[in-house]
């Protein structure tokens, strides 16, 4: 049985090494009360795991001005090649993109770890195109 728990804190996991997980206690923060911590509801569940999800708000409103461009929810637009597969060079030559603020689709660890090591590559191949690198500046946003 998965139960979701929206607006929650994870405040504890019980267990041990040998028991594995056996509990954790959850803080409920619902939104129409507000932000003060005040109205919180603490329970404590029996669960045999957790699965963590932090959100999935991509924090890049650093970029508004820079011409980076982003979706409504602020995602990151990332180009093609010329076959239409997924680089990770944004609209700014030098700026790369990867990993959650890039994948409003998978955003998951592992994916991220992929975009990382195009960025990475893209970066490379970027810099290696330059005349003199020491002139320009290459900025990877993951």
């Amino acid at each position: 049985d998965v139960q979701f728990r929206w607006n929650t804190e994870l405040e504890a996991i019980h267990g041990s090494q040998a028991d594995g997980v056996t509990g954790a206690t959850l803080v409920s923060h619902p939104r129409e009360k507000g932000e003060s911590g005040v109205d919180v509801e603490r329970e404590t569940v029996d669960v045999g795991g957790v699965f963590y999800a932090v959100g999935h708000t991509p924090n890049t409103q650093f970029l508004d001005g820079t011409g980076v461009e982003r979706d409504e929810d602020g995602y990151i637009f990332t180009e093609t090649d010329d076959a239409g597969r997924p680089r990770a060079q944004t609209a700014v030559d030098g700026v790369f993109a990867a990993g959650d603020v890039a994948d409003p689709r998978y955003r998951q660890a592992i994916t991220s770890a992929g975009t990382g090591s195009m960025a990475a590559l893209d970066a490379e191949e970027f810099l290696e195109t330059l005349q003199d690198a020491d002139e320009s500046t290459v900025t990877a946003i993951a």
